[in-house]
């Protein structure tokens, strides 16, 4: 079947990878249904896109919105993480009891070397689970998203910090624009059944010189907070008005990360390279685009 006679299921559709994805998916010919809870505003999407009105945590809804599709985009989206586990599990199982043709699970890198962070748990068990169930699948692990950098516009353009505790040794990065772009040949392209990417750059996040980085974009001091006190890490982010569990589970997280590593090596940045068919966007650039983005506004 060509992407030109596909229909793809997009769960999470309003978020920045969901978005994206819907994005990707059309300019390669397939047809696209989202799963949304309300019905969405004019423009939010393009007009070919068909609207399915449901939620993951209604098994009736999302049995009624796979009806006709081909393949399904399954990720949860950040405010039902609580769920995830419950969530993705319906739709997976509900996907494969219709007979869908295939299914692309976005997850975490490295999900299986940090499961004390329990998103982390949750998303490592769906994809074991999608293993053994015998539908066909993609596992997409993607990185620290470039995207998170936009939440930073005050911390970095008003304080003049960097407040987020990467450490020293280098989180792996990957844009939400590629992220798409692999889900997108995953879902309307032969040859990825079975198949796990890890989904990274060729560079690597430092809080020093991510600090340093944009100081020269916003040419101004910005000075890195550091990662020695995640207590108060923590309690910032409830400040700042973050669920109390998901500021648990972030702090968790960046503590994993600068104790153990987050890092990906050349070779995994390759064989994500091959499945674009272009060399990943970096933080750099990614940075810079923002940066520029900034001032314009």
């Amino acid at each position: 079947m060509s992407a030109l006679e596909m229909k793809v299921l997009v769960t999470a559709a309003r978020g920045r990878v969901g978005s994206e994805v819907v994005k990707a998916v059309l300019q390669r010919g397939a047809d696209v249904r989202v799963l949304t809870r309300k019905q969405p505003k004019a423009g939010a999407f393009p007009d070919a896109v068909e609207i399915a009105l449901g939620d993951l945590s209604d098994p009736v809804s999302v049995a009624e919105a796979i009806k006709g599709v081909d393949t399904l985009f399954l990720l949860i989206g950040g405010e039902s993480l609580a769920v995830e586990l419950t969530q993705a599990l319906t739709a997976y199982g509900l996907a494969k009891k219709a007979g869908l043709k295939h299914v692309t699970y976005v997850l975490v890198y490295k999900a299986d070397q940090f499961l004390e962070v329990p998103h982390f748990a949750a998303k490592y068990a769906v994809e074991e689970a999608i293993r053994v169930s015998g539908m066909p699948y993609t596992i997409l692990r993607p990185a620290y998203f470039a995207q998170n950098e936009r939440g930073l516009k005050p911390a970095l353009t008003g304080l003049g910090v960097y407040p987020i505790p990467a450490g020293d040794q280098g989180l792996a990065v990957v844009d939400v624009r590629d992220l798409a772009e692999a889900a997108a040949i995953s879902l309307t392209e032969e040859g990825h059944s079975g198949k796990t990417y890890d989904l990274v750059s060729s560079e690597m996040l430092r809080g020093p010189d991510a600090a340093a980085t944009w100081s020269k974009l916003l040419r101004k001091e910005i000075a890195y907070t550091g990662h020695a006190d995640f207590d108060g890490f923590e309690a910032q982010l409830r400040k700042t008005g973050r669920p109390s569990w998901l500021a648990y589970d972030l702090r968790i997280m960046f503590q994993g990360f600068v104790e153990r590593g987050f890092s990906n090596t050349e070779d995994q940045a390759a064989r994500f390279a091959a499945l674009l068919g272009h060399l990943p966007r970096t933080y750099s650039s990614f940075a810079e685009e923002l940066a520029r983005e900034w001032v314009a506004a």
